[in-house]
């Protein structure tokens, strides 16, 4: 294992460089490190670097360390060969279980054993994906939110064969690069964040089909509402300050009992064709002819901002 670089990882392989994978990939050059890419899709190169490149303003703008470039990185379409000389592999690909498995299966045989595997997988349990590996300890999730190269957050969580050790390598590395890494204690599907945003987003959905508000509106409540909050600060502190002078004790005194009931008042809504025709419909109106690039650019140029302004708050700027 190489030493140097960030938290002992000088190079990291990149298994599976679409979307996700790519933006991974970026951040990994922007922090300094070497990357090898692999990718099977016929123009999985040419994405990957496109890709880099228009992450490249962003992360510059957040700050490149030395030696950063996007010449560090190589491609090997071959994913066990592309694993050669790495400090650490972030897979991320198919989100299909047998894919994964054998995925694993296959690196694992050719790694040094402490090399840790970490998958991208945003709900598969990784007891399953480690279960044919000959050294599953050092096998674990690594789940980033999308894009990667931006958003701090990684989940991290280890399976029935996990090893402690492992788990913090990750999270040391993780933590080194800038992110946010979280460790969830338990299995279970969909880890901890998108079982968070599925719960509002079903309410969203049965607000939807009983006609309480149209699909704009829906998402206006929550961007220019709590969603403002939330990126400052999570639902449990944001309750505390609710409560006033006496915090969460007296937000549980005041609050507590009202809230509970409107949980028994949400709804469980069932995506039938007529609800996602109505939601389709109307995220086509939200958008008013925006493509799908110009959203994505809109989003990251506001992402830029807010992450400046966490970033000032964590330093105790006015």
């Amino acid at each position: 294992m190489m030493t140097g670089g960030i938290s002992g990882v000088a190079r990291v392989a990149v298994i599976g460089a679409g979307t996700i994978g790519a933006s991974w990939a970026a951040l990994f050059l922007a922090r300094g490190l070497a990357v090898t890419a692999s990718d099977p899709a016929p123009d999985g190169e040419a994405f990957l670097r496109r890709t880099i490149a228009e992450a490249w303003p962003s992360l510059t703008r957040l700050g490149l360390a030395p030696g950063a470039s996007p010449d560090r990185l190589s491609f090997i379409r071959d994913p066990v060969a592309a694993v050669a000389g790495a400090d650490f592999v972030q897979e991320s690909g198919p989100e299909r279980e047998d894919v994964k498995i054998a995925l694993f299966r296959q690196l694992d045989e050719v790694l040094d054993a402490d090399i840790v595997i970490a998958s991208s997988s945003s709900g598969l349990l990784i007891s399953r994906l480690q279960s044919g590996c000959r050294h599953p300890g050092r096998c674990l999730i690594g789940h980033p939110f999308n894009p990667p190269h931006l958003i701090p957050l990684v989940e991290i969580v280890g399976g029935g064969q996990t090893t402690p050790d492992a788990v913090g390598r990750a999270m040391a590395f993780y933590a080194a690069l800038g992110k946010k890494p979280i460790h969830i204690r338990k299995e279970i599907a969909g880890h901890l964040a998108n079982r968070l945003q599925a719960a509002l987003w079903r309410e969203a959905v049965h607000l939807v089909a009983e006609e309480v508000a149209d699909v704009a509106e829906i998402d206006a409540a929550i961007a220019y509402g709590p969603g403002l909050r939330w990126a400052i600060m999570g639902p449990n502190l944001t309750f505390h300050l609710a409560g006033g002078a006496g915090g969460m004790a007296n937000f549980m005194a005041h609050l507590a009992v009202p809230l509970q009931g409107w949980w028994q008042d949400l709804g469980t809504p069932e995506l039938t064709a007529e609800v996602q025709r109505r939601i389709i419909e109307g995220v086509a109106r939200e958008a008013a002819g925006r493509s799908i690039a110009d959203l994505a650019h809109e989003r990251d140029r506001v992402l830029l901002k807010v992450l400046e302004a966490v970033a000032g708050k964590a330093m105790g700027e006015g």
